[in-house]
């Protein structure tokens, strides 16, 4: 399974950024996918997760930090996770990762940085 990410970019506070993750290879029986985030010398954070369950929209979870501002969406056919992101602070500049956890394997994508200047 190959995970790839896009859509980072540089962004002043205040504006909007939607990232983009396409899962391709042996997909089958995903549980979920979702974005973490990693800033310098910090610890990798989940920003937010959807559940691939027979939920039309499909259940999420948000870190504290993005709710109301972050939206995560899929598209089932496609094998894709997005995210998008309004309202960003340059408290959100930070690498990027896409995640899908697959019958209990994690597979990451390879990041995308995101830029937010104040």
């Amino acid at each position: 399974v190959q995970l790839q990410a896009s859509g980072g970019g540089l962004v002043q506070a205040g504006g909007s950024l939607r990232l983009s993750c396409a899962a391709s290879g042996t997909v089958f029986g995903i549980n979920n996918m979702g974005w973490f985030r990693q800033a310098p010398e910090k610890q990798r954070e989940l920003v937010a997760l959807i559940m691939w369950d027979g939920n039309t929209d499909g259940n999420t979870n948000y870190a504290d930090s993005v709710a109301g501002r972050f939206t995560i969406s899929r598209d089932n056919a496609k094998n894709m996770v997005f995210l998008q992101m309004n309202s960003l602070k340059p408290e959100d500049t930070a690498t990027y990762y896409c995640s899908a956890l697959i019958h209990r394997a994690m597979y990451w994508g390879q990041g995308t940085l995101v830029t937010v200047s104040s």
